[in-house]
């Protein structure tokens, strides 16, 4: 397994991203998108594991203003799952030399792999989510409420800085304040999915504290397999990783 790191330059800043490349590795690459705290070194084993496990490169990257990338410039814009797409796949697909692809990602990340997809269709050869949110749902309002008390002990703050240093104040708000703006309530990835023309996996715990099942059945609709996971909570990946990669793995051999 060879492991690189690699710095991205975009307009508005550097971003950091590592690769997990199999010796034997020939399909497309694997793409992660992190959640909304979320950071390289907050995957831990996971793209190392997966990589062996789909014998597939696996490349992951904190967005700019999250983890080892630039501070943002300003506050997070209510259009930023969408942004994504445009702003930082380019620049690392450009950089890591990347054509073709896998879209992955976790919660948010995983509207943002949806965005992708949707944007790229000739170069994205398969989407998978896992715990992916695709409007916005009460309960995922009430766990995102939850977790801003939860922030207020600063036990939890020095945690969060563990991996995003001085940036963590504003990756927390980013979340929060993005999430429960007035003007987010209208967000779907309706429009996004619409365009979707690879093929779906939605991974989703059965007890998801952000977002019900509602959410991988509306992304996988016409699309593709919603898999809900049992006694899996909102991080499918750290709770169950075994039954995520024998599921991710299951559904790009069958591709």
């Amino acid at each position: 397994m060879t492991e690189i790191e690699w710095t991205i330059r975009t307009a508005e800043g550097s971003l950091f991203a590592k690769s997990w490349t199999p010796e034997t590795a020939g399909a497309p690459p694997i793409i992660l998108f992190h959640d909304s705290l979320g950071s390289v070194d907050l995957w831990r084993g996971f793209p190392q594991r997966l990589a062996a496990g789909t014998n597939r490169r696996v490349i992951a990257y904190d967005r700019l203003g999250f983890g080892r990338s630039d501070a943002h410039p300003g506050r997070l814009a209510l259009d930023f799952v969408a942004a994504e797409a445009h702003a930082g796949i380019p620049p690392l697909c450009d950089r890591l030399g990347v054509t073709e692809f896998v879209a992955c990602g976790h919660s948010v990340g995983g509207g943002m792999a949806v965005e992708t997809a949707a944007r790229f269709p000739e170069r994205c050869r398969a989407l998978v989510t896992i715990a992916a949110q695709a409007f916005v749902e009460e309960r995922t309002l009430a766990g995102i409420r939850d977790a801003k008390r939860d922030f207020q002990d600063p036990a939890n703050m020095a945690r969060l800085a563990k991996y995003h240093g001085d940036k963590a104040r504003w990756v927390l708000d980013a979340w929060t304040e993005t999430w429960l703006s007035p003007g987010f309530a209208g967000w779907t990835l309706d429009a996004a999915l619409a365009a979707v023309r690879c093929p779906v996996l939605a991974l989703h715990g059965d007890q998801d504290e952000y977002g019900s099942r509602a959410h991988p059945e509306r992304i996988a609709a016409g699309r593709g397999t919603a898999r809900i996971l049992p006694d899996t909570g909102h991080v499918p990946h750290r709770e169950r990783e075994a039954l995520v990669i024998d599921e991710i793995r299951g559904f790009l051999t069958w591709l």
